[in-house]
């Protein structure tokens, strides 16, 4: 370990999604730490703005650009950010989200269709297991790194409207404790498997759905601060301090976790 445990100087982190919102906020936050951050999404253009936001707030960054869906693709991100750095020894999931489609919000559950069902979780299962499994194969290789993935408070509490999301969440966290006990029993505990479970975050895919076009609250956001005991949605830079620490030697002896980020959401009967 380094004199400062948390550091991350010289790493080489993949954050998938990191064009997003919270994904955004978790690549500035390594880079930040000391990482050397490579943004991967399927848009080229956004992922180079974010890169040179990167660059010029003196990080050093790089752009792979793939669908976290396509194996081929992220196979051959993998080799790239390899062929560029050498070795990748943090991969966050930051991909995912829900789509208008599959919600059910002001309709009966039976009339959402099944293929929007599929969409959503392959999106943010299928978008987390191939990432995983490729990046931390090449981990294993090396002898070391740490995969930390958003999965949702969506994974532990029923919520209405959102049953793809749900269940696709519900899989992300067996999946993390899953491939935590894999690759610590395969790796002699050098790679770990963690992730994190946010609370409510305004981002772009859920603003119509917290907030009216006046910027005010609509009836479910009122609902969710009403079960929230801070009283307010979490800001996205307040997920950097957990990643970080989760992806530092700070962290060597903590693998299958699930981390709650929620403002206590989680913790909180009603009452």
């Amino acid at each position: 370990m380094s004199d400062n445990p948390f550091a991350l100087t010289g790493r080489v982190a993949v954050v998938t999604g990191g064009c997003g919102v919270l994904g955004s906020a978790l690549a500035i936050g390594l880079s930040a730490a000391g990482a050397i951050v490579a943004i991967l999404d399927r848009r080229r253009e956004a992922a180079q703005k974010k890169a040179q936001e990167i660059c010029a707030g003196g990080g050093e960054s790089l752009v792979l650009v793939a669908d976290v869906l396509d194996e081929a693709q992220v196979r051959a991100a993998r080799e790239e950010v390899v062929a560029s750095l050498g070795r990748v020894d943090i991969l966050v999931n930051a991909a995912g989200g829900n789509l208008p489609r599959a919600r059910s919000d002001g309709r009966p559950v039976f009339d959402v269709p099944l293929d929007a069902f599929d969409d959503v979780l392959r999106l943010n299962l299928h978008g987390t297991v191939i990432p995983s499994l490729v990046f931390g194969e090449t981990m294993g290789r090396q002898g070391s790194g740490s995969i930390v993935t958003i999965s949702s408070m969506a994974a532990v509490r029923a919520m209405s409207g959102v049953l793809g999301y749900s269940v696709a969440k519900a899989g992300i966290d067996n999946f993390t404790r899953w491939l935590a006990v894999e690759l610590a029993r395969r790796h002699e505990g050098k790679v770990r498997v963690n992730a994190i479970a946010p609370g409510f975050f305004v981002t772009e895919q859920n603003r119509d759905v917290l907030l009216n076009s006046d910027g005010s609250y609509t009836e479910r956001s009122r609902s969710i601060l009403d079960h929230t005991p801070m009283g307010r949605f979490g800001r996205p830079e307040e997920l950097v301090g957990v990643v970080q620490w989760l992806c530092s030697d700070a962290a060597s002896f903590v693998t299958g976790t699930v981390i709650a980020v929620d403002g206590g959401f989680s913790v909180f009967s009603g009452v």
